[in-house]
């Protein structure tokens, strides 16, 4: 019989854990008690050594275990040898539920677990919870982010890959003598697909909204590319990362990968600056988490309005250089 919560921590390329598996550990011991106290495992597949580093965080994140695959053929990311590690062991341990980040190495993996275990997969969740017979709700956008489904999966284990940003972490530490578990799945396949080089793009360098500790987001209001441009110097002062609506998106002004809202990304800063941003509803979910708000709209009437902190009726074009300017001075 399945049982148990079995989250992915995927080490990035620069050697950290990604933000996103700590807010799920902190949605596992919601979803753990809901369950009478399943225990809750972490998954993890790097190259030898790294596990060890990480060891004091998946302790004070609550882990029972961590189940570690170490092998130099996995110090790089690559499909089928992580998917091979991570089918082995999830049908060794008989996981009820398997949890993934629904970052880029995220959504590659997780379809590729799901059809060879087999089982079913609910992808860029933004809700996770336990319904009255036991089985994992897991609640997504639909039909362009007009609706949200929620949808159970009818065999073990139920999968799911959730948005960064959309759970916190834990408030206070859950210490445990968390053991790790080495193991030894069997790597001898030939990948199909070798990784020569990794280049970043452009957004990417300067991005990286799932950490962010201040975003300035940009919408249609920004007009044009130079709009974006002013944001760009905006944030580099403010040590931020640049965002954008979908109205932006979709006017070509920003490339999606930047794109917040109910069809972007969900983000929760300490500091959210909407730059031209009506907002609407479907902005204001994947970014109404962020702990301060300020709003820059010439339109008084503009709903995002009601959810900032602080709102300044006026011309970005206007406000930005000016503060630009005194925070370059400082």
């Amino acid at each position: 019989m399945a049982s148990g919560i079995l989250i992915y921590a995927e080490v990035t390329k620069s050697g950290y854990i990604h933000p996103v598996f700590f807010t799920l550990a902190a949605k596992a011991q919601e979803l753990s008690a809901k369950l009478g106290g399943a225990e809750v495992s972490a998954l993890i597949i790097t190259s030898p050594g790294k596990t060890e580093f990480f060891k004091e965080g998946f302790e004070k994140c609550g882990f029972d275990k961590v189940y570690a695959v170490e092998d130099l053929r996995l110090a790089q990311y690559n499909t089928e040898l992580y998917a091979k590690a991570a089918v082995d062991i999830i049908k060794e341990i008989q996981s009820e539920i398997f949890l993934i980040g629904a970052t880029t190495q995220g959504r590659d993996l997780a379809p590729r677990i799901s059809s060879s275990i087999p089982t079913g997969l609910t992808a860029d969740c933004i809700e996770l919870d336990i319904n009255d017979k036991g089985q994992l709700a897991a609640t997504r956008p639909t039909f362009g982010g007009k609706l949200m489904a929620t949808i159970l999966c009818k065999k073990y284990p139920q999968m799911a890959t959730v948005r960064p940003g959309v759970f916190k972490p834990l408030e206070q530490d859950v210490v445990k003598n968390t053991e790790i578990i080495y193991k030894t799945p069997d790597l001898n396949i030939t990948p199909k697909v070798e990784l020569l080089e990794f280049i970043k793009g452009v957004e990417e360098e300067i991005n990286d909204l799932d950490s962010a500790e201040i975003i300035v987001a940009g919408g249609k209001g920004m007009k044009n590319s130079d709009g974006f441009k002013l944001l760009k110097e905006f944030a580099k002062v403010l040590g931020g990362a640049v965002g954008a609506s979908r109205g932006a998106v979709d006017m070509g002004l920003a490339d999606h990968s930047i794109q917040i809202g109910q069809t972007g990304k969900t983000v929760s800063p300490k500091l959210y600056i909407a730059c031209g941003i009506s907002g609407a509803i479907q902005h204001i979910v994947g970014m109404d988490a962020s702990k301060r708000i300020i709003a820059i709209n010439i339109d008084e009437n503009a709903p995002i309005f009601d959810v900032a902190d602080i709102g300044y009726v006026g011309d970005a074009f206007e406000v930005i250089p000016e503060i630009i300017d005194k925070l370059s001075r400082k």
